[in-house]
């Protein structure tokens, strides 16, 4: 699952300056890998890089007009890669919206704000940790 103990992350995001911002903050700390994409199109274009963990921005209509938007795009990866794990990233600060995407097996939703890249980080350790208690459970269960 990762490479040489790093976790695969792709950033998607159509505000340039935000998806940079994020990219260098990530690239900072040595455990991730990280790759980005201004569209949800070129994420689905790379799945076969096979991530971890995709941070994926709700609306994506910046760069290319009639594009995928977020909800479109987790759609698909959930449809076809279940195993990935995808955190929504907005500006909608809205608890219908995070409603929707949980709907829609987003793992969590995060606002955009100063500190969207820690609790990123957050979330991206309690995806870990869930992983790793499903397969302890999967363990005893096992055994039973």
């Amino acid at each position: 699952m990762k490479t040489e103990n790093k976790i695969k992350l792709f950033l998607v995001d159509d505000d340039a300056v935000f998806l940079k911002s994020l990219e260098i903050q990530f690239m900072e700390h040595a455990d991730f890998e990280v790759e980005t994409f201004p569209t949800g199109e070129l994420c689905l274009q790379n799945l076969n890089k096979k991530p971890d963990v995709i941070v994926l921005d709700y609306h994506l209509d910046g760069v290319v007009k009639g594009s995928m938007n977020g909800m479109q795009t987790l759609d698909y990866i959930k449809d076809n890669n279940a195993g990935i794990e995808v955190i929504i990233l907005s500006s909608q600060d809205k608890i219908e919206v995070a409603v929707s995407c949980m709907h829609h097996k987003a793992f969590d939703y995060v606002i955009k704000s100063e500190t969207s890249f820690l609790r990123l980080q957050k979330v991206i350790t309690s995806i870990y940790k869930y992983r790793k208690l499903e397969k302890e459970l999967q363990w005893y269960i096992d055994r039973m």
